[in-house]
């Protein structure tokens, strides 16, 4: 089974956040959860591995939760 890789930072991680604040500039709050929504779908699509999407879905939530315990 193909792993999630949680090991290699992003290239320019710094220019990709900057990408996403500014995409949500101007966009009400329902906007920006179809949009964050739109997005995941799209990498997910770019992704092509049900076994990867759901390791990162668990990736994420875990880090939600462990943000807000």
């Amino acid at each position: 089974m193909p792993a999630l890789n949680t090991t290699r930072p992003m290239d320019r991680a710094d220019d990709f956040y900057e990408l996403l604040i500014n995409a949500h500039q101007g966009l009400s709050t329902a906007q920006s959860h179809a949009m964050n929504a739109s997005l995941v779908l799209l990498l997910c699509n770019h992704i092509d591995s049900l076994e990867i999407v759901a390791q990162a879905l668990e990736a994420a939530r875990q880090a939600s939760q462990e943000q807000t315990a």
